[in-house]
């Protein structure tokens, strides 16, 4: 079995027990979900379906099975009759999969592409047929999903063809380098909590993230999302609004509010903030559900991304 050395390693039980195959396609996805590596790692062991990799927005890698092991997202290209088969990647998207990769998933694809190219040999061309070696994407071929689909949507069928797959070409043949990282590059935030929240309905709630309550400490200017991902049995008129603010350092006193944005229902929803933290102040965010009903809305995962970077 082959591991990726840029992904960090989450192996599913399916790795040891799943049938070897030889990797002649790289099929992208996207899991209509905004999850992180781990959260996806997470779903794959309540199901009978697994990929061979995660991509996260902010540019977190797992990797769950061996890229020589049928995973089972590409239905016909799992395990071919010949022992042929693809490695597949399920990449973070909104529940509607209508948004664009991220600068951050773009990079992992190009990377994780030229990797494929070099360890297995898929060649670097499009799939021109579901059983032709190369790389593609989920709806490219009809015989790589059972009943049909839109995966990974529109605006990332387009990057495929403009960004990302040239960009795996002209790495794997010398002609871009590797992005050189300096002084000036971003540290990357990405704090998710995984822990179920019920919300009272109407009510305020500050959350918390991995590592800390605030999203992250002062004297930083940031870029970061927000990403609630409520239950899908969440009625649809539910309203669900959240917003960012600054505290002191204390993490109660001289509050100051931003923008509060607003959605409606169950899903994913992703909130943004772009500012500067002063010395002394501290990024929180809290999130305000309101039922039709006044009864509790059970929030299930959340994760605070994105760049920041020292004042």
């Amino acid at each position: 079995m082959a591991w990726y050395p840029g992904a960090t390693r989450m192996e599913l039980p399916e790795s040891e027990s799943q049938p070897a195959i030889v990797p002649t396609q790289c099929i992208m996805h996207s899991i209509t979900a905004p999850w992180t590596a781990q959260r996806t790692y997470e779903y794959w062991q309540t199901t009978n379906l697994e990929s061979h990799f995660g991509l996260g927005y902010a540019g977190d890698l797992g990797q769950y099975i061996g890229t020589q092991t049928r995973a089972d997202a590409n239905y016909n290209a799992n395990r071919r009759p010949d022992g042929t088969g693809a490695v597949s990647i399920e990449t973070a998207s909104n529940t509607g999969a209508t948004d664009a990769w991220t600068p951050e998933q773009v990079e992992q694809l190009i990377r994780l592409g030229v990797w494929l190219h070099q360890t297995h040999g898929i060649p670097l061309r499009i799939c021109r047929a579901g059983d032709d070696p190369g790389f593609g994407y989920h709806r490219l071929w009809a015989d790589w999903s059972p009943s049909g689909t839109n995966c990974p949507g529109d605006a990332r069928v387009a990057q495929f063809h403009d960004v990302v797959f040239p960009g795996i070409v002209s790495r794997a043949t010398g002609q871009t380098p590797p992005p050189e990282e300096t002084d000036d590059m971003p540290s990357m935030l990405n704090k998710p909590n995984a822990g179920d929240v019920a919300l009272v309905s109407g009510q305020w709630t500050s959350l918390a993230f991995v590592g800390t309550a605030p999203i992250h400490g002062p004297d930083v200017r940031h870029d970061t999302s927000v990403t609630l991902y409520f239950d899908l049995a969440t009625h649809q008129d539910t309203k669900v609004a959240g917003h960012f603010f600054l505290v002191d350092s204390d993490g109660v006193s001289n509050k100051s509010d931003f923008l509060t944005e607003n959605f409606r229902g169950g899903g994913g929803h992703v909130f943004s903030c772009a500012s500067d933290i002063p010395a002394g102040r501290t990024l929180r965010f809290e999130v305000c559900a309101t039922s039709p009903d006044g009864s509790p809305v059970t929030l299930l995962h959340r994760l605070a991304t994105g760049p920041y970077w020292a004042l």
